[in-house]
């Protein structure tokens, strides 16, 4: 079967000349149509690239949160567990003893033998944190710097205040006892 073009010049329609010039044309507008049709998939390509990328690092940056948590949540088990591993056994006393936590007061009734190690820097607070609220255990001191070295925020170090009297102080002479009750 003839193609139109053969068709149009048998009946005379369309002249020689004219058909080349026409398929030309055609010939030129295939090849322009099919150059943007790989810019276009070339772009979309491209999109879809960048798209990947941005997942990847989204998803990287999530696990690595991620993996943040987890080792926070590692470390602060390990920190209860040390707490409760060296607590001294507390049996409630009748001394009440002042810390700070959180900016706060805090009072922890001990026995006068725990007052007097706590002052003197030999026992430290520390704090475990219970669904209930916080929880304070008397710990020695060398725990407790072990347990300040993975989380100071657990641990309250009571040090000795190293004051040195002010030259003109006119109470430089009297000492303040450390079992002072007020």
């Amino acid at each position: 079967m003839p193609s139109l073009q053969d068709q149009l010049m048998k009946a005379g329609l369309v002249d020689k000349d004219k058909a080349k010039k026409i398929k030309k044309t055609k010939h030129k507008q295939q090849k322009v149509a099919q150059k943007s049709k790989h810019v276009a998939e070339d772009e979309v390509k491209l999109a879809a690239k960048e798209a990947l990328k941005a997942k990847t690092e989204a998803d990287r940056q999530l696990n690595l949160e991620n993996k943040a948590a987890l080792e926070k949540k590692a470390i602060i088990a390990q920190v209860k567990q040390m707490i409760l591993m060296n607590r001294l056994e507390r049996v409630k006393g009748d001394v009440a003893y002042n810390f700070v936590d959180q900016n706060k007061v805090k009072t922890l009734y001990v026995l006068p033998k725990f007052q007097e190690e706590l002052s003197r820097s030999l026992l430290a607070i520390g704090i475990v944190e219970e669904p209930q609220g916080r929880t304070y255990h008397l710990i020695p001191k060398k725990a407790a710097e072990k347990i300040a070295e993975r989380s100071p925020e657990h641990v309250v170090i009571i040090e000795k205040d190293a004051q040195t009297p002010e030259e003109d102080d006119p109470y430089a002479d009297y000492q303040i006892p450390d079992d002072l009750m007020w």
